[in-house]
C-alpha cells in the first residue's frame, strides 16, 4: 500500500478507573464518592448499534474505540505503508462543567496517552486535550506537553462553547499552540448539554449528527473574521470528522459578503478563502461526495482537494466508501498528497 499518515484514529479509556493512576488522591476520591462515569457522549455520539459507530473489523475486535495499543496495532498500526497515526481521544469532551475537574481530567488523559500509548509504539502521535472552561489552565497544559514532540495537535470540541473559537477569550490558547508549532484540531461533537444549532436542540440523532458540519462552519468564519490569523499568523487548524463538501458554498458567500462589508473587519485584508486554504486542512472522513463521476471530478477541482484534504481512517467509525471514491478519482501524484504529503507538511515531525 502507498505510504500514508492517518490523521484521525480514536482511542479511549475503558472506564474512569483506567485514569486513576494519573489522578491524585483528591480527584480519585471525588470520582469515587460521586460515582462518576466517563463522558455519556462516548456512547450517545456513536451508539453501539449504529452502522456509523464501527466498521465490521472493529466490532469483531470487541472494543471501539480501542482502549489499548495492542488492539489498535492489529486494526491500524500494522497496515502496510503506515508512516504514523494520530490519536484523538474525545473522552473529556462532555464529562463535566466543573472547570477544576475538567483540568484534572484532561491532564490525566494526556498522561494516560503518553504513558500507555506513545511510550509503547513509535508509530503513534497524539492530540493533547485541554480544559476549554479555563483558558489559563489550557495554556499551562500546552506549555507542559508542548516540548514532547510526539504531541502534534491540541484537540478542541466543535460543540459546547458559548463563544466561537475566534473570540478573544481563546486567543491565548491558540497562541500557545502556535508557539509550540502545534496544530489546533477542531473535532466533531462536544457537550451534549449545549444546543448544537442556532435555533435550539435537535430532535433526532440524524439532525444531531449533521450539526457537526454546521457548527464547524461557524468556527471557521469566526477564526477568519475575528482577526486570529493577523495576530497569530503561524496558526494551523485541522477540521476533523466534520466533512468538507460544505466548503465551496460557504467560501463563495464569505468572499462575496467580505467584499461588501470589509470595513467592519479591516484586519481581514485578503479574501477569506485565501486564509482558509493557507491555514486550514480537513480530514477525508466523512466524505459526502456526488454520486456522478463527472460531478465528482468537478467537485475535487472546485475544492482544491489535493492541497486541502488529509487522509484519515476515523477508526473505528464507518462512514461508507466516500473517502475510497475520493482517492480513486485522484491522480497518483494527488493521491500521494492526500494520503501522506499534506499531513507531513502540516504537522511537525
Amino acid at each position: 500500500m502507498t505510504e500514508h499518515i492517518d490523521t484521525d484514529v480514536h482511542c479511549g479509556p475503558s472506564s474512569i478507573r483506567a485514569l486513576f493512576p494519573y489522578l491524585d488522591d483528591y480527584w480519585r476520591s471525588y470520582v469515587t464518592d460521586a460515582n462518576l462515569r466517563l463522558s455519556p457522549s462516548v456512547g450517545n455520539a456513536y451508539p453501539p448499534g449504529a452502522p456509523t459507530s464501527a466498521t465490521p473489523e472493529a466490532r469483531a475486535a470487541g472494543a471501539f474505540p480501542p482502549d489499548n495499543v495492542e488492539l489498535l496495532g492489529k486494526q491500524v498500526l500494522d497496515r502496510d505503508g503506515l508512516r504514523w497515526a494520530l490519536l484523538n481521544c474525545t473522552t473529556s469532551f462532555d464529562i463535566s462543567r466543573n472547570p477544576y475537574y475538567e483540568n484534572a481530567l484532561t491532564h490525566a488523559i494526556n498522561d494516560w496517552i503518553r504513558t500507555e500509548w506513545l511510550d509503547s509504539d513509535d508509530r503513534l502521535r497524539a492530540s493533547m486535550v485541554v480544559p476549554t472552561l479555563d483558558i489559563d489552565a489550557a495554556v499551562a497544559e500546552i506549555e507542559r506537553l508542548g516540548p514532547d514532540r510526539r504531541f502534534v495537535q491540541v484537540l478542541l470540541p466543535v460543540r459546547g462553547q458559548d463563544a466561537r473559537y475566534g473570540n478573544k477569550r481563546f486567543h491565548p490558547l491558540l497562541a500557545a499552540a502556535a508557539r509550540h508549532d502545534l496544530v489546533v484540531g477542531l473535532h466533531a461533537w462536544g457537550r451534549i448539554s449545549s444546543s448544537p444549532t442556532a435555533t435550539g436542540f435537535t430532535h433526532t440523532y440524524l439532525e444531531d449528527y449533521v450539526s457537526n458540519a454546521q457548527i464547524v462552519q461557524a468556527h471557521v468564519v469566526s477564526l477568519i473574521a475575528e482577526g486570529v490569523f493577523r495576530d497569530i499568523p503561524q496558526l494551523r487548524v485541522c477540521l476533523s470528522e466534520c466533512g468538507f463538501s460544505w466548503v465551496p458554498a460557504l467560501m463563495w458567500r464569505f468572499d462575496k459578503e467580505w467584499r461588501s462589508v470589509w470595513r467592519e473587519v479591516p484586519w481581514v485584508n485578503e479574501a477569506p478563502a485565501e486564509y482558509l486554504y493557507r491555514h486550514f486542512r480537513a480530514t477525508t472522513e466523512p466524505a459526502q461526495l456526488p454520486a456522478d463521476s463527472e460531478q465528482l471530478t468537478q467537485f475535487l477541482e472546485m475544492m482544491r482537494v489535493p492541497d486541502f484534504v488529509m487522509h484519515a481512517s476515523d477508526y473505528p467509525h464507518d462512514h461508507g466508501d466516500g473517502a475510497t471514491r475520493l482517492l480513486a478519482a485522484l491522480s497518483e501524484v494527488d493521491r500521494a498528497k492526500v494520503l501522506c504529503h499534506n499531513a507531513a507538511a502540516f504537522y511537525r515531525s
